[in-house]
């Protein structure tokens, strides 16, 4: 064979390899097309619809977690502060035990002192029921003024004190488990 021959030939072996890796790329690219064409295989399908519940499954175990600890709130909320509204009444009846009190506190006839004495232990008991169920007094005299726990009714000049100091109470403020059930009643110096 001659040079010119076997250059033609190889020519043509090479046109060929071409040509063939040309046929060969067209059908892997209509493969492609038919499977694009018929959609997803059913194990594509079932991929998929597995893991869209397993996204439903956790999404509904993530809500129920958040149910469980709102519940649990909710009933520490009902347990710390349902008997509020009771205790917020009975807060008057406190009050008149201190008024009685101070009203025959320094009165000198011994039946009155009897009574006063007997004024004092009821409202001290009562105090102790009170305190067990979480109320506690807002300490209010010689404090500095903090309008989260009390409530200026007045200003008044005070020498020896601080501005803002809580001079006297016109009423006590008690404080339910840390929530304020009643802001104390104050007067504070104005210097």
């Amino acid at each position: 064979m001659t040079t010119e021959n076997t250059e033609n030939l190889e020519a043509k072996v090479e046109d060929g390899a071409q040509t063939s890796n040309e046929v060969e790329n067209d059908n892997v690219e209509s493969l492609e097309t038919k499977r694009e064409e018929q959609g997803p295989t059913e194990e594509e399908k079932a991929q998929a619809e597995q893991e869209d519940f397993k996204a439903k499954f956790y999404y509904l175990a993530a809500e129920m977690e958040n149910l469980k600890k709102r519940q649990a709130r909710e009933t520490d909320n009902l347990l710390k502060y349902g008997n509020e509204k009771i205790l917020s009444s009975l807060l008057d009846v406190l009050d008149n035990l201190d008024r009685t009190l101070s009203a025959i506190a320094n009165d000198e006839d011994e039946k009155v002192k009897n009574i006063y004495i007997g004024v004092d232990m009821v409202k001290k008991q009562f105090s102790e029921v009170l305190t067990n169920n979480g109320l506690t007094e807002v300490e209010s005299i010689g404090k500095s003024f903090d309008p989260n726990f009390h409530e200026a009714m007045a200003q008044q000049p005070a020498e020896g004190k601080a501005d803002d100091e809580i001079i006297s109470e016109f009423q006590k403020g008690y404080i339910l488990n840390g929530r304020l059930l009643r802001a104390a009643k104050v007067v504070i110096a104005k210097n």
